[in-house]
Formats: C-alpha cells, sequence, structure tokens
C-alpha cells in the first residue's frame, strides 16, 4: 500500500477517534440543561466529562494538523472554504472549555447558569458546524485547474449540508445520553435513558438520510457495507437502551458514529476535494501529498508518539470509569 494512502487512512482514524470520543462531550454538553434539573445535578453531569473532554479535544488538534504537515494542499483548500465554519467551531470550543473549568470556582447559581449555557451552546455548535461541513465535502467544493478554492466562504446550506448537520447532531445526542445512562445512577440515569428513547430513533432517520445521499452522490460497494453497517450499529444501540444493556448501547453509538465517517471517507477516496468546476479538477490522495521526506519524517514521529498517545487515552479512561452519583 502506498504511504500516501496510508496517511489518508490515518487521518481519517483521527476524524473518527474524536468525533467518537467528542460525540459524547458534546452530547452530555447538549443536554445538560435538560438531564440535570438542579444546580447539584447539573454539576454531577457534568463531572461524567469532566477528566476526559481535553483529553478528547487532543484529536482534534491532530486531525487538523495532519493534513497541513502531509497533505498541504488539502488543507490550504479546506480551510479557504471551511474558515468561518471553523472560526464558529474555535469560539464555541474556547467558550465551552472555560466555562467547564470556571464552573466551579464560584458558588453562585447565576454564574452556574451562565456556565451551563456555554457548555450547552459550545457542544451544539461544533455538532452541526463538523456534520455540515462532512456533508457539504461529500457534494464538493470549486476548485480550480490549479488545485485551488476558487469561491467565497461556504455557507453552509442545501440537503448535503442540512443532513449531514442533523445526522451527526442527532448522533451525538444520542451518543451523549447513552454515556450519562453509563456513568451516572439514580434520576440521572432515569433520564438519560428517556432521553436515549427518544434521540435514538431519530439518529437512525438522520443517518439513514444522510447515508443514502452519500451512497447516491460518491458510494460505491465498500462505501455501502460502511453504510449499513453504520445504521445496523445505531439501530443495535436502540434496541440495547430499551433493553437496559448500557455498556452494549455505548459500544452501538460509538460504533454507529465510526461507520458513518468512514463511509464519508471511503465514499471520497481517492479524492479528498470533489471539484464542482470540474471533475478533473478534483484534489486526489496522490495530487496533493507532501514531498516524500515531509511523510517520512512525520512516519517517525507518528510510530514513536502515536502508542503513547492511545495508551494515556485508555488509561484516563480506566481510572475514572466509575459511575456519579447526583447530590
Amino acid at each position: 500500500m502506498d504511504i500516501p494512502v496510508v496517511w489518508f487512512a490515518v487521518v481519517a482514524f483521527f476524524w473518527v477517534g474524536y468525533l467518537v470520543l467528542e460525540g459524547f462531550d458534546f452530547g452530555v454538553g447538549m443536554l445538560s440543561p435538560f438531564v440535570g434539573r438542579t444546580d447539584g445535578q447539573r454539576q454531577a453531569v457534568l463531572r461524567t466529562i469532566g477528566p476526559v473532554w481535553d483529553g478528547n479535544e487532543v484529536w482534534l488538534v491532530v486531525a487538523v494538523g495532519l493534513p497541513f504537515a502531509v497533505f498541504p494542499q488539502w488543507y490550504a483548500a479546506l480551510f479557504s472554504a471551511f474558515y468561518l465554519p471553523a472560526l464558529a467551531v474555535l469560539v464555541a470550543l474556547v467558550g465551552r472549555g472555560v466555562a467547564l473549568e470556571f464552573r466551579g470556582k464560584r458558588d453562585d447559581v447565576r454564574w452556574h447558569r451562565r456556565c451551563d449555557a456555554a457548555v450547552a451552546v459550545g457542544s451544539f455548535v461544533p455538532a452541526v458546524v463538523w456534520g455540515a461541513v462532512l456533508g457539504t465535502l461529500v457534494q464538493g467544493l470549486p476548485v480550480d485547474a490549479r488545485g485551488t478554492y476558487a469561491g467565497g466562504p461556504v455557507v453552509v446550506d442545501g440537503w448535503p449540508g442540512l443532513s449531514g448537520a442533523v445526522a451527526l447532531l442527532g448522533l451525538c445526542a444520542f451518543h451523549g445520553a447513552v454515556f450519562l445512562a453509563l456513568r451516572t445512577t439514580g434520576v440521572l440515569q432515569v433520564r438519560a435513558l428517556r432521553t436515549a428513547r427518544l434521540a435514538g430513533p431519530v439518529a437512525v432517520v438522520a443517518v439513514v438520510a444522510f447515508l443514502a445521499y452519500v451512497q447516491l452522490a460518491r458510494g460505491d460497494v465498500v462505501s455501502a457495507v460502511t453504510g449499513v453497517g453504520a445504521v445496523l450499529a445505531v439501530a443495535a444501540a436502540l434496541v440495547a437502551v430499551w433493553r437496559r444493556r448500557d455498556g452494549w448501547a455505548f459500544a452501538g453509538t460509538a460504533l454507529g458514529i465510526a461507520l458513518t465517517v468512514v463511509t464519508v471517507f471511503v465514499a471520497l477516496f481517492p479524492a479528498v476535494v470533489p471539484s464542482t468546476l470540474d471533475p478533473g479538477w478534483t484534489l486526489t490522495v496522490e495530487s496533493t501529498v507532501a514531498s516524500p521526506y515531509a511523510l517520512r519524517t512525520m512516519t517517525v514521529v507518528a510510530g514513536i508518539l502515536l502508542p503513547f498517545v492511545l495508551a494515556y487515552q485508555g488509561w484516563s479512561y480506566w481510572v475514572f470509569r466509575r459511575r456519579v452519583v447526583a447530590p
């Protein structure tokens, strides 16, 4: 297998990891005002992601940074098009991070409510934006003969962006509700399960609609298999929720998000940015790859650092695996 193809798979792996791990962070943040009815209950809800949310964001740094080093022309085209959505995500994540860190610094209910609102908005915006970006990327961007972005700031609209946004939003809400059911007890767990039973059917329908578009637009046999797998995983998670199998439900939502993202990357390959101006101007893995020296350097660095990152991530989840009890 060619090294550029391997690096394309590595980039896809980090986007999968980011959206699976941050997916339940986003879900918990969005649902915290509804699952937690009192100040203490909302604090307990946010404690479920307290030890891990910042580590999960490291995956975004790597997922965005890798194309800059390995596929610079891909990176340039994407951020020329999506700099406004990227700015919205950055502001939302900064606001969410500040709210999570400083919520407990003041013993003031009004301060807590403002922080809770910032967490909810800061979780909602990235879920919507990343889903819309995935859908719009499948549709394609106006890339010219020089391989540069030839359009203005992308306003994510139309069916591709809308279906991607709703699909990822529904998946994150379902994923977060299942995570809360897995990590809480008592009344919080009951509300989380009730929320999961409502969010699950929405997620299934939204994923079916989005992946149907992906398949019709750019799909092949492999993307059809992964797309069907994604739908089945989310549906199985819903069945597990009704049967009170929290662990299996969480595995199902995680697999559903993972296979949804994989389906997008598989459908795009070997393209990385389809051109809506001329199919011959489409940016591909081979046409956007960096120099051989850069690839070799990045391969060595990743081979050394990646095992440590994965080991630390696994250790942190193991240490903080116990359920959170509401006051």
